[in-house]
């Protein structure tokens, strides 16, 4: 509060022209500017400039090193270095700030700022600066965030691999052999070839479609056939052949148009396999047997039948024959097989009774076991019915919510930590077998390496001396520039001695800002002890009140001498008090008649720079009249 009435007499004290001469560089401390500085604070925290947070740092640090982390964000260069350079000098501050300045135009910055502005924390011109940067470096972060992602993991994967890729490359080797056997086995197998090619192309489209299925043994409609089938093929054909005949046959009183449609697609089969040559190859190749099957197919199985079928009687007409003549040598042996069957069958017999005894143990002590958990149950289930109920009333919902939600992240916790146990085995066990390769190729590379560090030490040895040499000769020459330096940094230039000026006023503000501050402290002290004091007086005087009153209602003389007492000081606080507002009328005067004082002065001073303003003026045109009369 003080430091904005010096503010403000400052700003009446002085004209406008007089402001930039003695403008002061303190940080101005009203309200919006401080709300704004805030808002600088928050949003530089936000975007992720940490730095913000710390307390011993001053503003001007923390908003110059917010900019500047922003800037190099956004990709851009900026001539600065902030370490170790906390607190720095004006000059610096100047430099510093107009170096920032610099770089916001070819960032495109639609906001103008000063370097004077940021360096006197002129927040209200500050905060769009640093609230468009911090939009500039989110949005350059996003851009390259995606990019970065994706160079991190082509470089993860160029040197590492996680435990999911080596499981999926030993399951991809199986089954892209699987894959590979199932395509080769399944793979279609060309067996016929149409002897006139020229023919096809005048076939209607069904017939060129059952063509090209045979080609590849095939029909229309069918699935196409492996090679294990393809083999066992023409071994079945008879055997299939005589069953569809059969099938034929016995469904002829049923079904007559569809065994004569049967029998339509068998003859269109035969033609379009006559018109058909034997392909190329060992896969493709077909007896001529099986063509003959197909077009006769009646006549040759009815023959195979019946052969088969008597060749079958006469085999079993023998084995009766036999059967008698051995019968009691095979019964002989039937009953010593018994025999020891059943003398294995008592030892298993013995082995599982003891096992079924010792399963009934189990079994009891389980039926024990679990009419226990039954009661548990019984118990767990009433619980939970309570639990059930109190969820339903809605008193505790959300107390139970928490609960499940935590009950779940310790179960996916659990989870994790038993993934991430896992995983740190497995990559404990990688480095070792890495640890293990590097020392076996560092013990190859041993010999290679102490010729290598000899020849190494001897380059040093030389290069160590010509550096010394060249070490010394750099150090003479930097002493002579440090003492020119040293030279040169002794002149002030007109900047600095302007800037030493304005440091000197603003030290001067605010000497005077603190030595009104300590008035305003010694003032209060006083106040607030002359309040103490007459506030220990007014209590002692109610304590003593307090005690002496039941002693003084005890008797109609003692309450008249109490009454007395108590007139005699109310007269006395009200002569202190008239006492008191005497006094301060008089400080009040004073008061008034030293602000007269002081605006007189004012005054005079505002003449007085008006008139050196003035005096200045007329001196330069007395100068320009003298020059140009000396030119005449």
């Amino acid at each position: 509060m003080s430091t904005s009435v010096f503010s403000r007499l400052t700003s009446a004290a002085f004209s406008d022209a007089d402001k930039d001469q003695f403008q002061k560089a303190d940080i101005r401390t009203d309200e919006e500017q401080q709300v704004k500085l805030d808002d600088t604070m928050q949003l530089l925290i936000a975007a992720g400039y940490f730095r913000a947070r710390i307390k011993g740092l001053s503003p001007f640090d923390k908003t110059v090193g917010g900019m500047t982390w922003c800037i190099t964000s956004s990709n851009f260069d900026i001539d600065v270095d902030l370490l170790y350079q906390e607190n720095s000098t004006i000059g610096q501050k100047i430099a510093l700030t107009e170096k920032i300045v610099a770089v916001l135009p070819k960032m495109k910055c639609p906001y103008r700022i000063e370097p004077h502005q940021i360096q006197g924390l002129d927040f209200i011109h500050i905060y769009p600066v640093v609230q468009w940067l911090v939009k500039q470096a989110l949005e350059t972060r996003q851009e390259t965030g995606n990019v970065t992602r994706k160079i991190s993991e082509l470089n993860f994967a160029k040197s590492y691999r996680a435990p999911e890729d080596d499981q999926y490359a030993d399951k991809k080797e199986g089954i892209s052999k699987g894959l590979k056997t199932v395509m080769d086995n399944y793979r279609p197998n060309r067996r016929f070839r149409r002897s006139d090619s020229k023919a096809v192309a005048q076939l209607d489209e069904p017939t060129r479609i059952q063509s090209t299925l045979l080609e590849y043994g095939m029909k229309f409609g069918a699935a196409p056939k492996s090679k294990s089938e393809d083999e066992t093929e023409q071994s079945e054909v008879a055997k299939k052949a005589s069953a569809v005949s059969s099938a034929v046959k016995a469904s002829a009183g049923k079904e007559v148009n569809d065994d004569e449609e049967e029998v339509v697609d068998e003859k269109e089969i035969s033609r379009i396999m006559n018109d058909m040559s034997a392909a190329a190859g060992a896969e493709a190749t077909v007896s001529s047997s099986l063509v003959g099957s197909i077009v006769g197919l009646q006549s040759e199985e009815i023959q195979n039948i019946s052969s088969e079928y008597a060749g079958k009687q006469i085999d079993i007409g023998r084995d009766e024959k036999s059967g008698q003549v051995r019968g009691l040598e095979s019964h002989k042996r039937i009953v010593e097989n018994l025999s020891k069957q059943i003398a294995s069958e008592e030892q298993n017999f013995s082995v599982v009774s003891q096992k079924h005894n010792q399963l009934e143990t189990q079994l009891a002590e389980k039926q024990q076991s679990l009419a226990e958990y039954q009661t548990k149950k019984e118990q767990y289930v009433s619980e939970i019915e309570e639990f059930d109920e109190i969820e339903k009333s809605g008193e505790n919902a959300s107390l139970l919510v928490t609960l499940q939600d935590l009950v779940l992240q310790n179960e996916t916790l659990k989870k994790q930590e038993q993934q991430f146990k896992s995983f740190c085995k497995d990559e404990i066990i990688r480095l070792q077998e890495m640890i293990n390769n590097l020392k076996d190729e560092e013990e190859d590379n041993l010999s290679l390496d102490k010729e290598k560090s000899h020849l190494v030490e001897k380059q040093y040895t030389a290069d160590k001396e010509k550096f010394n040499k060249i070490k010394l000769f750099l150090a003479g020459r930097n002493r002579e520039i440090a003492s020119v330096q040293r030279k040169i940094d002794e002149v002030p230039t007109r900047a600095e001695l302007t800037q030493y000026q304005k440091r000197f006023v603003e030290l001067y503000n605010q000497v005077a800002t603190t030595l009104t501050e300590t008035k305003q402290y010694f003032t209060l002290y006083n106040t607030l002890d002359d309040t103490k004091l007459y506030l220990s007086k007014e209590v002692s005087l109610l304590n003593s009140i307090h005690d002496n009153f039941q002693q003084a209602m005890a008797s109609a003389a003692n309450k008249e001498q109490f009454l007395k007492q108590l007139e005699q000081i109310v007269s006395g606080i009200t002569q202190n008090r008239t006492k008191a507002e005497k006094k301060r009328a008089d400080e009040k005067m004073r008061r008034d008649e030293l602000t007269d004082r002081y605006l007189d002065l004012v005054d005079k001073q505002r003449l007085y720079i008006k008139t050196v303003k003035a005096f200045t003026e007329e001196c330069k045109k007395n100068e320009i009249l003298t020059a140009k009369l000396e030119r005449r």
